[in-house]
């Protein structure tokens, strides 16, 4: 298969060139399988193959891109494909500077991030991993959903600039499952990240659900009192505020658009606690990772914050070219970032039976992000189920809905207490348009003293 892709785009590329035209190729081929349950049931399984080629062509500073879904079996229509590419610049409007044109030095195949039992995965195998994740926990009232995606991803690209390509593939799955009570409408809910098979363990999964379903089926729960709260965020809620982080805070051309709470006056100096250090990291295999981007450069270990230091901005090729700044190797469908831990304790069950002198807040999910204020870095979210309060006093109260509307900067600086030794790697796939497996990898656990609590609902 894969020479049979480097073949068609060698073909497309020689096509390109007896036109004269300067053009590039990106090809993106899926295996998508997604399994999905409700009311303790299959409620849907299913699967598809698609093959898409992203055809740009190049004229000084115009630019034009033709998408299609297509075969390889169907070369024709391909080279129809880069003749309107090729047709279509010519109409298109003039940008502000002249875009950069990728010529690859090599041909680079990178298949590491690439499981075979994992692509091979049955689905028995998912069913399976369900049943042994959930056994024993669900009841006439408390019932199971949730989904089993997983997949392969194949990425390539050329350019008439250059006879040699970039192929790079992987394996992923995300599981995420949840028990709800059909009566009281709450829900406990646990997920899973994955490259390899070997990743997939459904008795880790079990032990966090079980936990979960223990307090919320014995403990009270009740409204709890606005006010500052030391909360401790689980992995999930971590890797959510890194994500938009990733948005509003170190990329390059956020900030030049004035959509960033970091300026360039900022780098090297010290806006986090000490105990944050986070760096994109394409050596490490949990985060999907890419070692060449799709404009050549070669991605090494990109420190972002260092103790809480503030490193540097990221650049994607596009926005370098548009700003007059040096591209970084960001030119990708995603980052590979990692939030380095501590020393904190990695186990909520520990947490929970440790001795405090005050009430501790603990938050696993961060619901309906969004951004409040950029150029600040505020942002609101819900904690809606899975929250507990671990009270000073050793009981646990069950929190209905809380509402937290806090700056990144607040969040991550000098009020992190502890964040855990044990790094875990958090799923952020979105399941709209081409698969773009992605992930974070972030401490398990992270305290952080007197956050307060803008909102308190009165019910689940």
């Amino acid at each position: 298969m894969k020479e049979r892709i480097f073949e068609t785009l060698r073909e497309l590329r020689r096509f390109a060139l007896e036109k004269g035209a300067a053009v590039t190729f990106f090809y993106h081929e899926e295996d998508s399988y997604l399994m999905r349950f409700a009311n303790s049931a299959i409620s849907l399984n299913t699967n598809e193959h698609l093959i898409r080629l992203e055809i740009t062509a190049y004229d000084g500073r115009k630019r034009a891109a033709y998408e299609m879904i297509t075969d390889l079996n169907q070369l024709d229509e391909m080279k129809k494909g880069v003749e309107k590419a090729i047709a279509m610049v010519e109409h298109a409007m003039p940008l502000t500077y002249e875009p950069s044109f990728p010529a690859y030095a090599e041909t680079l195949v990178d298949e590491n991030g690439y499981d075979l039992a994992l692509a091979q995965l049955s689905n028995a195998d998912k069913l399976a991993f369900f049943n042994s994740a959930v056994a024993g926990l669900e009841t006439d009232e408390i019932k199971l959903s949730g989904i089993f995606s997983c997949g392969v991803n194949i990425l390539a690209a050329g350019s008439t600039r250059s006879e040699h390509l970039l192929y790079t593939a992987t394996s992923d799955a995300q599981v995420s499952i949840v028990l709800s009570h059909g009566t009281l409408k709450w829900e406990v809910q646990a997920e899973q990240s994955a490259w390899r098979k070997t990743d997939l363990k459904p008795e880790a999964l079990r032990a966090e659900l079980a936990l979960l379903l223990e307090h919320y089926q014995h403990d009270t729960p009740q409204q709890i009192p606005l006010g500052k709260y030391d909360i401790v965020f689980g992995s999930a809620a971590i890797a959510d505020m890194i994500n938009f982080m990733n948005w509003i805070g170190f990329s390059g051309g956020m900030m030049k658009r004035g959509f960033s709470f970091m300026s360039e006056d900022k780098v090297g100096q010290k806006v986090f606690s000490e105990k944050v250090t986070l760096v994109d990291d394409p050596a490490n295999l949990d985060t999907f990772p890419f070692k060449q981007d799709f404009m050549g450069l070669p991605r090494r270990r990109f420190p972002l914050f260092e103790k809480g230091v503030f490193k540097a901005f990221t650049w994607y090729q596009d926005d370098a070219d548009e700003f007059a700044a040096q591209p970084t190797g960001h030119t990708v469908p995603h980052k590979s970032l990692v939030l380095e831990g501590g020393e904190g304790s990695s186990s909520l069950e520990a947490l929970i039976n440790a001795p405090r002198d005050k009430d501790i807040l603990y938050i696993p999910f961060l619901h309906y992000m969004n951004i409040v204020n950029p150029s600040k870095g505020i942002i609101t979210a819900s904690s809606r189920f899975g929250a507990l309060l671990l009270k000073a006093d050793g009981s646990v109260v069950v929190p209905y809905n809380v509402r937290l509307t806090q700056s990144l900067l607040d969040i991550f600086g000098e009020n992190v207490d502890w964040v855990s030794s044990e790094t875990v790697p958090y799923n952020t796939s979105q399941s709209y348009g081409s698969r773009n497996p992605t992930a974070i990898v972030v401490p398990a656990l992270m305290l952080v003293k007197d956050l307060e609590i803008s909102h308190s609902n009165s019910s689940y």
